[in-house]
């Protein structure tokens, strides 16, 4: 995305915030998530609150920032805080006399939101309103769309590119490290999670961290991993056994495919999340493997590696073109190991 797109992509999700503030008759948004202040306007630092106005918009940043955001920013102007963000945002709200105003209750602190009050003298005009963004970046913009696939296809070259080293004696220490390592060589932002790497009776714990255990002959090997390009993330998990598989690792395995692509092929607009997450575990359960699926079948990707919608048992929320999910079945059995199969998807 060039840098005029991307200008141009953060004016479209602002006015579409604007629409969601008169509906709402919220005067303004205070935005203190760093994820949902890059996806409003294009700042990509460690530090900064945003305010989505309906009639004009402003971001605050300490001087580390200030040349970075005014480069970087479209949409807003650029305040550069000496006395604290959030106090300077709120006299600036207080002298704008701006009234309701909305605040991120999913990201604010107790001590942040009592700054608030107090560098506002009181609290009455704010009203909790976290999600609004977050419920904007549910669907990707073609832009969006394009980032993530390209960070799914170098998490794939990776992967291909390592397997030859997924073979006993290799510490799952240094494959994770590897990883990494090459996602970085082929451009990669960096990893966009914590690599998995778990061996063994290992395996049977979901998120394991590497470890310095050995791979085993006859271990098998649980490898979740994901690149972050453009800022944007991929999520993938693929499962190796080291050896002449046994029956009992094959019928794990072909059941855990089974219900990642059964899963995989009801995750289209208009379907429930719940219903991806409940083909999944109806294959399962024809073999009794349900009760060893421990966690839910996936979840949004984006900026952030788990974001909305939530891909879980029993949830009503509405696949919409655009969506981008995990499809995430596994089974995973004490003291034998674990089976996992995970791809990013496009509704």
């Amino acid at each position: 995305m060039t840098s005029n797109e991307l200008q141009q992509s953060c004016l479209a999700r602002q006015q579409r915030l604007r629409s969601k503030l008169e509906r709402k008759k919220m005067a303004a948004l205070l935005v203190t998530s760093l994820p949902n202040i890059h996806y409003l306007t294009g700042f990509h630092g460690s530090a900064g609150v945003a305010l989505v106005g309906r009639a004009e918009s402003v971001l605050w940043v300490d001087p580390r920032y200030t040349l970075q955001a005014a480069e970087q920013a479209a949409g807003v102007k650029v305040v550069e805080a000496r006395g604290g963000l959030l106090k300077e945002a709120a006299r600036w709200i207080r002298r704008k006399r701006l009234r309701p105003v909305g605040y991120d209750d999913a990201n604010l602190t107790c001590r942040e939101f009592a700054a608030l009050g107090k560098a506002d003298r009181g609290r009455e005009r704010w009203i909790p309103a976290g999600g609004m963004v977050e419920e904007l970046r549910v669907i990707k913009d073609p832009a969006e769309v394009e980032w993530i696939r390209k960070a799914g296809k170098l998490t794939v070259e990776v992967f291909e590119d390592v397997k030859g080293k997924i073979r006993p004696g290799t510490r799952e220490s240094d494959l994770a490290a590897e990883i990494e390592y090459r996602m970085k060589r082929k451009g990669a932002d960096g990893a966009a999670f914590e690599t998995i790497v778990a061996s063994g009776v290992r395996s049977a714990w979901p998120h394991a961290h590497p470890s310095s255990k050995l791979l085993k002959e006859n271990d098998l090997v649980i490898v979740d991993m994901g690149a972050i390009l453009g800022g944007y993330a991929a999520d993938m998990t693929r499962t190796v056994y080291l050896g002449r598989s046994s029956p009992r690792v094959r019928m794990l395995y072909n059941k855990v495919r089974e219900a990642q692509e059964r899963a995989t092929a009801v995750a289209r607009a208009g379907r429930l999340s719940g219903d991806v997450d409940a083909v999944a575990r109806k294959v399962l359960e024809r073999t009794k493997l349900e009760r060893y699926f421990t966690h839910s079948t996936g979840h949004g990707v984006g900026l952030e590696i788990h974001e909305l919608p939530h891909v879980s048992r029993g949830d009503k929320t509405r696949l919409q073109q655009g969506c981008v999910i995990t499809v995430e079945p596994g089974v995973y059995l004490e003291g034998f190991g674990g089976v996992r199969i995970e791809d990013t998807v496009l509704v």
